[in-house]
């Protein structure tokens, strides 16, 4: 299969390559940096372009039989100021938009689309799967128009809607930064820890990729996130755990919000997101458990 891929570069966009690769599959990357090729697997095309505007790249896509498309501005990274909520919002929606035009009329027969589960906004204590009606906030409006911005391509071609939560990955990613208070004795929940952290080990996020790409049973939402999200402070005192650490000393959520502002709102939201459609496919998760994930990254 030959297969389209936008955000290459990022953490779960290169270890997709890979696993493409190695299944055999021909992979081209769409990137706007220079040294993308660099830092791709060997066997990886690059084409240079943009997928927020329009461009030759749009040939290669019209050629291919997949596209995976997770190109987007970081969510977690810095304030939300209102150029980089712009920037967040319009890096999803413009390029999602420019991919399923050129899908509706020629090309690719399956679109596998990023999207998040911020779709469902904070809900506290709530079960959460592909069937939960859309949440409030910023994020729950980006994903929703994000989503809605590939529906053109299911005139023509098969198109998944990956909602992914937090990736546990050892080289990049959320975990070194949460680690890093545990390494230096200083570890612990975030306010009283008590809000849902719907995560997933990069292995399965890549399985959960390669199941939307070759089944022809996907449509529509799937949640990747591992079946048993977990509190903060169950992931704080599991990480203690792995790394022989105390995980008692709590990080005021007041102070999260004055460092980071609006920004703190994603960090802190509760998604009890379980992913009740991948199981349902009979998709068989490497690292189901919260510990066993952890022990598997930082040992």
């Amino acid at each position: 299969m030959r297969v389209f891929v936008t955000g290459a570069t990022g953490l779960v966009g290169r270890a997709a390559c890979a696993a493409l690769v190695g299944k055999g599959h021909a992979v081209t990357a769409l990137s706007r940096m220079k040294d993308a090729a660099v830092r791709l697997p060997a066997g990886v095309r690059v084409v240079a372009g943009d997928p927020g505007a329009p461009g030759p790249w749009q040939d290669d896509l019209a050629r291919s039989d997949a596209c995976l498309h997770l190109a987007g501005e970081p969510i977690a990274e810095g304030r939300w100021t209102a150029e980089k909520k712009r920037r967040i919002r319009e890096s999803r929606v413009r390029s999602t938009g420019n991919l399923a035009a050129v899908i509706r009329e020629r090309g690719p027969g399956v679109l596998v689309s990023g999207s998040a589960v911020g779709f469902y906004g904070s809900r506290g204590d709530e079960v959460l799967d592909e069937s939960s009606a859309p949440g409030e906030g910023f994020l729950a409006d980006v994903c929703r128009e994000w989503e809605g911005a590939a529906a053109p391509a299911r005139e023509r071609a098969r198109v998944v809607l990956l909602r992914t939560g937090i990736v546990l990955a050892r080289d990049g990613g959320a975990l070194p930064k949460l680690v890093q208070p545990f390494r230096l004795f200083a570890g612990g929940p975030l306010g009283d820890g008590a809000f849902w952290m719907p995560w997933i080990h990069l292995a399965d996020q890549v399985g959960l990729v390669l199941l939307a790409l070759e089944d022809a049973r996907v449509a529509g939402p799937l949640d990747a996130t591992a079946p048993e999200p977990a509190r903060n402070r169950d992931l704080a005192r599991a990480i203690g755990r792995v790394l022989g650490r105390p995980s008692a000393l709590p990080a005021p959520a007041f102070a999260l919000r004055l460092a980071l502002g609006e920004t703190a709102s994603a960090i802190l939201a509760s998604q009890r997101v379980v992913p009740r459609r991948a199981l349902e496919l009979g998709y068989r998760f490497r690292f189901p458990d919260l510990e066993g994930a952890l022990r598997d990254l930082l040992r």
